[in-house]
């Protein structure tokens, strides 16, 4: 329940702000800012405008470092999504965000209304949604609670997304235990525009009006920002208020309704921004903040669904499915028409002014009177000490692991979760709706065609905390090298990222050197492939008694395929073609998913990563694939080559008899910047030509068996009975 409202006296006494989120020391610069005490509005405003989740003010150093700019970009960080150019007078908008402490309490709506919101942040900008991923992560399958998690954390994802009619066509699923009481769910939207309608939320022009439109407010996700950007105990029960309640079929009126105004009336428009975090006063002031200009509101005109809200109540709500227009002075009419048409509320509910106050009235009063820098660019900025955690300044030997049965080892590779099949889970979405989707969930990638045009996206998401618990800067290039990888392996050239990046507590200084030394990571990679940050958030306090995630930067990519034909799957597509493997084996058991299924954890230290010779090795894969000589094509990722091989012959029931110059022990080795490629007989001169001593021939395919002759061991079964180990290893433990 909220406090009720006290006068800025007693709020100086008692401190309600402390349970919001606000420190004592920001109490006072914010008083100080003001020049007077603030009432219990104003104070409740900076809570969550102040929060980490609206101000990033520990995160925000940190982020300043990514490369966020190339010749493609029309529109990076700091709006609802990021645009990059695909060619053909077209544009593609992304963004992904974090719903990871409202899932951890009402899974179900907590991970629906994550997919909601990132729907909104696109088509905010004037793009149409067509598709949607994800990435989570949960503790062991076997654990109860962690069962109920991923049921109604799937069920959220599916029941939302295929309510409103946008595909789920990607994503990953995770399992550690350091993420039991605190499941990771990140969700990811793109969406596809003529780059010459780029919206921008921004609310300029001295009387132009702010018009609501959309569901009514209520009292449901009130201070999700502050709640967003605070760990959780076991003694302190979690604010299920806090989490939002979302109407997947509201919002596919709001988006029809939203994308008609930027498509038809783009001369009346001049910004729109969602109702995300923090509510309508984020939306509002972040408005008035990027055009530099003052605004009044009345609250009394705010639709609201329940009675005697109070100001706070109303300017705090998460309530989903809303949009806030600012629409130029005589427009407003030929706008609200629109939407009532939509049977959405529409209501002029404020104004443009001149100066920059930030002003509410409610009943007659002014309950709200500060500048707008208050609460946007004037929110403290922590430069915080940085640790090298002690697991990092002294690490355990190099982990040998012992593989003196490499089949057995194989099968519970292939059983333990983060590899297991998860086609029981993600059939529960709809990837198909609208038509486009030319590879559903399965495969390295989602891709997706471009209508009207003879271009296609690939899209993919990839985290992995085990490396980055070992070494974040590293691992956190693996992280965009893999999603890299993913896109390439598709036929697609990588355009660029969006991020969520997951971590504990940014005040501890060995969680703050973990964001900030694997930012350095993602941003060397990032310039390397020529993929920038256009957008992404963060998600700090994720630990519970003191206690963090691995930290696990989530990289959402997309890339460009500009030729239909090239679309590549990762399964082997006919017997008697050429097996090949670009890159180099080593010894790379540090991390390693065979670490963690033998050990129960990982320690020791990561191998460097080359991202030159990622790079060109990339390169060729994709040169390989356009000049139409590569049949099937995946990365080597978790569990090793020998995991990959497998994982290509399960689609199609297909084979292969290899010999590698390898001790079988490293075919479970993760060394980085490894691809298989199959190539019919009639290519594979032309492919060696190409690749030259970049690729090594290992066998061929052949019906119904997988056989690999190491140095030491042969590896021999049927491609049924592995699938089938695959296929049951996670479902049966969801049972």
């Amino acid at each position: 329940m909220l406090q009720t409202e006290m006068s800025p006296e007693t709020i100086r006494v008692k401190k309600p702000y402390l349970d919001w989120g606000l420190t004592e020391a920001e109490y006072d610069r914010y008083a100080e800012l003001l020049g007077r005490l603030p009432n219990y509005t104003e104070i409740g405003l900076a809570s969550g405008m102040w929060s980490e989740h609206c101000a990033y003010k520990f995160s925000k150093p940190v982020l300043k470092g990514f490369w966020t700019k190339n010749d493609r970009v029309l529109m990076g960080p700091g709006e609802g999504a990021g645009v990059i150019d695909i060619g053909e007078g077209k544009a593609v908008v992304f963004k992904a965000e974090s719903h990871n402490h409202p899932s951890a309490v009402e899974p179900y709506e907590g991970a629906a209304t994550g997919v909601g919101g990132i729907i909104r942040d696109i088509f905010s900008i004037g793009a149409k949604p067509i598709a949607v991923l994800d990435s989570l992560a949960f503790g062991s399958p076997t654990d109860p609670r962690t069962k109920q998690l991923i049921d109604q954390v799937v069920a959220g994802i599916g029941g939302y997304g295929n309510a409103i009619g946008i595909p789920t066509v990607g994503g990953e699923i995770r399992f550690a235990d350091s993420y039991a009481k605190n499941p990771l769910v990140n969700a990811m939207c793109v969406g596809v525009m003529d780059k010459a309608k780029i919206q921008k939320g921004k609310a300029a022009g001295v009387g132009n009006a702010l018009i609501y439109v959309g569901a009514k407010t209520g009292r449901d996700g009130i201070n999700g920002a502050s709640f967003a950007s605070a760990e959780f105990s076991d003694e302190a029960a979690a604010d299920r208020s806090a989490v939002q309640v979302g109407d997947p079929f509201m919002e596919k009126l709001l988006m029809d309704a939203c994308l008609e105004v930027t498509d038809r009336h783009q001369a009346a428009l001049v910004g729109m921004q969602d109702m995300g975090a923090a509510g309508l006063v984020s939306s509002t002031v972040e408005m008035a903040d990027k055009s530099d200009s003052g605004m009044v509101l009345d609250l009394d005109l705010i639709p609201q669904r329940e009675p005697h809200m109070t100001p706070f109540e109303i300017m705090l709500s998460e309530s989903q499915e809303r949009m806030m227009l600012c629409v130029r002075a005589g427009s407003e009419d030929q706008i609200i028409a629109l939407f009532k048409e939509y049977d959405l509320d529409a209501v002029v509910c404020g104004h443009v002014e001149a100066g920059h106050r930030y002003r509410l009235l409610h009943h007659g009063e002014v309950v709200c009177d500060v500048p707008v820098s208050a609460l946007t660019s004037d929110a403290p900025v922590y430069h915080q000490a940085s640790q090298q955690p002690a697991r990092l300044a002294h690490p355990a030997a190099d982990f040998v692991p012992a593989v003196p049965d490499a089949l057995a080892t194989l099968k519970q590779l292939l059983a333990d979760p983060n590899v297991a099949d998860k086609a029981f889970l993600y059939q529960r979405y709809d990837a198909q709706v609208q038509t486009n989707t030319c590879v559903t969930p399965g495969s390295d990638a989602g891709v997706v065609r471009v209508r009207g045009t003879h271009r296609a996206l690939a899209m993919t998401t990839d985290s992995n905390g085990r490396y980055l618990y070992l070494d974040p800067e590293v691992g956190g290039a693996i992280t965009v090298a893999e999603a890299t990888r993913n896109l390439v392996v598709s036929g697609a050239e990588p355009l660029g990222i969006t991020d969520c990046l997951n971590y504990g507590d940014p005040t501890k200084p060995e969680i703050f050197y973990e964001l900030a030394e694997s930012a350095k990571g993602i941003t060397a990679a990032t310039k390397v492939f020529n993929t920038p940050v256009i957008s992404g958030n963060v998600s700090l306090y994720n630990e519970t008694n003191g206690v963090a995630i691995y930290p696990t930067p989530m990289i959402g990519m997309v890339g460009l395929i500009e030729d239909l034909t090239t679309i590549t799957t990762q399964d082997f597509k006919q017997v008697g073609e050429g097996v090949y493997v670009i890159g180099a084996t080593g010894a790379d058991f540090n991390g390693s998913l065979l670490q963690q299924v033998l050990t129960g954890g990982v320690a020791g230290t990561l191998m460097p990563l080359d991202l030159a010779a990622e790079k060109a090795k990339q390169d060729l894969v994709l040169q390989a694939i356009r000049a139409h000589l590569v049949s099937a094509a995946h990365d080597v990722a978790d569990g090793g080559l020998l995991v990959a091989l497998a994982e290509m012959s399960f689609g199609r029931g297909i084979g292969l008899k290899a010999t590698v110059d390898l001790p079988a022990a490293q075919l479970f080795s993760e060394t980085q910047g490894r691809f298989i490629l199959t190539v019919p007989a009639a290519h594979q001169a032309a492919f060696e030509a190409m690749a030259g001593a970049a690729a090594t021939h290992i066998g061929t395919t052949e019906a119904g068996t997988l056989k690999v002759t190491a140095t030491d061991q042969t590896i021999e079964a049927p491609v049924a009975a592995l699938k089938q180990i695959n296929m049951e290893g996670l479902s049966c433990q969801l049972k």
